[in-house]
C-alpha cells in the first residue's frame, strides 16, 4: 500500500525558499501521479502542483506558477516541491498526495503534511 510522507516545511521570511520533499514507499513510484496541496488556516485544501508518474506533464495553480516548482526522482522514490519567493498566503499544511490519474484528479493516498510558516 502507497505511504507518503512529507518533510521540509519550517519558517521562513518573506522572499525566501523552501524546498519539501515527499518520500514514496510501499508501491512503485512510477504507477502514480503527485499532487502538492495547500491548506491555509481556517481554509480548505487546495491543489497547488501535480506532477504526472513520468513527470512529463506539471500543472500548477495560478498562484504559485512561477515560485513553485514541482519535480520528481522516482530512482529515488521522491517528489519535491521547490518554493521560491514565498509570502505570507503561502502559510499553511502542505500534503503531498499521490494519484494513478496522471492529472491528480483523484487522490488515493495522502501524506499527513507538513507546516510552513512565512513570516516576518
Amino acid at each position: 500500500q502507497l505511504q507518503l510522507v512529507e518533510s521540509g516545511g519550517g519558517m521562513v521570511q518573506p522572499g525566501g525558499s523552501l524546498r519539501l520533499s515527499c518520500a514514496i514507499s510501499g508501491d512503485r513510484a512510477e504507477r502514480y501521479a503527485i499532487g502538492w496541496f495547500h491548506q491555509a488556516p481556517g481554509k480548505e485544501r487546495e491543489q497547488v502542483a501535480c506532477i504526472s508518474n513520468s513527470g512529463v506533464v506539471e500543472i500548477y495553480a495560478d498562484s504559485v506558477r512561477g515560485r513553485f516548482t514541482a519535480s520528481r526522482d522516482n530512482a529515488k522514490n521522491t517528489a519535491f516541491l521547490q518554493m521560491n519567493r514565498l509570502n505570507p498566503d503561502d502559510t499553511g499544511l502542505y500534503y503531498c498526495a499521490g494519484d494513478r490519474d496522471p492529472y491528480c484528479r483523484d487522490i488515493d493516498v495522502w501524506g499527513q503534511g507538513t507546516p510552513v510558516t512565512v513570516s516576518s
